[in-house]
């Protein structure tokens, strides 16, 4: 799992994050302001208590007052930039990738489509991909700002009250223990949930088509039975997940609760002792909320990265399917095709051990009928295919003027080739727009 974890990883850093550095960056820079942006309330709530306040000191209250506003003006627009760049790159992502992976599956074999359902594929094209939004959007770069703002508040809260903040790192870091282990139990259940998604969509992807063989059958009962079973297991993983991420967001909520009160105790202690001044206490209380807000949000975020990396283990898996027109093995362009077709002992199975065709050979020359006869099931859909190359034998050859057709490159072959399949189907659309469908310049 680890090293499936290292791939899709690399596969998401070379393919998705790399290519848009220059945009991340932009937004890095722009959070990077917005945080520090809003660190100045803190501080400057300090300077209110112990210096204005008690000096009486109004052209200071005038600065602060001008300091705070501009900080709030930079957390708007950044904020606003934030949303506009990272956003719509995100949601461009998506679309790219759904094409890029729509590419792909068009260029698998016949044979993957005939082990997966439309519905599933569905899927796959269209859900897997939505989880990238929190690698190029706001996630990854608000992961990183936060953990900047983190860092920055820790140095703030040390500086004023080194004991105080020793006392809260410790319910800090059993949250941070117990939000990892989460999170690796999360990611699974997220793959999962990809596949039992693409399961039942699929399924009610062939009922939706199928309706008249249910209804002809009286077996809708059947189906509502087939897609309760589904949509049950989904929830029951969903539920799964949610148990996850509340047990991380019920921790964060009573450890974080613990240091705060503790705050009040060793922060109240500290101010009767004179060891601390009411200024002091109140912006350590504000770093605090600074220091602690990032890491919960963190917790949010980091399910949402765990759920992206699943649908991308799920992406990359069919992006590294060989494609059906392998450039390094379909070597041989047919610039023009006779149409002479020899099987030479040609054996073909589905399945491993249940061979369909057992050591077939026929010549159909060219210009010649051939005409295959037998029962249904007897492997004249299978020699079609072959043919077709759809498919290629387990042995055997099958040879187009001469040439292996397993070696043939496929464009140069099918431009040629002229298919009237045993089962109808017609695009939605005019009859007219159906014949046009492989020739759109085609003359009247």
């Amino acid at each position: 799992m680890a090293s499936s974890k290292n791939i899709t990883f690399k596969w998401a850093f070379n393919n998705i994050i790399w290519p848009r550095r220059k945009t991340l960056s932009i937004g890095l820079i722009l959070i990077i302001i917005s945080r520090l942006a809003s660190l100045v309330l803190p501080g400057a709530s300090k300077y209110l208590i112990d210096d204005v306040i008690t000096n009486s000191d109004i052209p200071m209250l005038k600065t602060l007052l001008i300091v705070v506003v501009i900080a709030l003006a930079l957390q708007a627009i950044t904020s606003f930039l934030l949303t506009r760049i990272l956003s719509v790159e995100a949601q461009f992502l998506i679309s790219e990738l759904r094409v890029r992976v729509q590419k792909k599956v068009l260029a698998l074999p016949v044979r993957y489509f005939d082990d997966n359902k439309s519905g599933g594929l569905v899927s796959r094209i269209m859900s897997d991909v939505e989880g990238v939004r929190n690698l190029v959007g706001t996630g990854l770069v608000q992961l990183i700002g936060g953990s900047l703002t983190a860092i920055i508040s820790l140095i703030l809260l040390i500086r004023i009250n080194a004991m105080m903040t020793l006392f809260v790192l410790v319910p800090v870091a059993i949250f941070a223990i117990i939000a990892l282990k989460a999170f690796g139990r999360i990611r699974p259940i997220f793959r999962t949930r990809g596949k039992l998604n693409a399961e039942v969509t699929g399924r009610l992807t062939e009922t939706l088509n199928g309706i008249r063989v249910i209804k002809g059958f009286n077996a809708e009962q059947q189906e509502n039975d087939t897609f309760e079973d589904g949509a049950r297991r989904l929830f029951e993983n969903v539920k799964s997940s949610l148990t996850a991420t509340a047990l991380v967001t019920s921790s964060a909520t009573f450890l974080l609760g613990l240091a705060s009160v503790g705050i009040m105790g060793i922060g109240g202690y500290f101010i009767i002792q004179g060891q601390m001044t009411f200024g002091d206490f109140l912006a350590f209380t504000l770093y605090l909320g600074f220091m602690i807000t990032p890491i919960v949000q963190m917790s949010n975020i980091g399910s949402q990265l765990t759920e992206a990396f699943a649908g991308l283990d799920r992406t990359e898996e069919i992006m590294q399917m060989e494609n059906e027109n392998d450039p390094s093995n379909r070597t041989v362009v047919l610039p023009d095709v006779k149409g002479d077709i020899i099987f030479d002992d040609v054996s073909f199975s589905y399945e491993e051990g249940k061979e369909v065709l057992h050591h077939i050979s026929f010549e159909a020359p060219q210009g010649s009928v051939t005409a295959l006869v037998g029962s249904s099931g007897s492997g004249k859909s299978t020699i079609a295919s072959l043919a077709a190359s759809y498919m290629s034998p387990d042995s055997g050859l099958v040879q187009v003027d001469g040439k292996d057709l397993s070696k043939v490159e496929l464009t140069s072959y099918r431009k040629h080739l002229g298919v009237v399949l045993q089962d109808d189907f017609l695009f939605e659309g005019t009859i007219r727009e159906n014949i046009l469908f492989p020739r759109p310049d085609a003359t009247e």
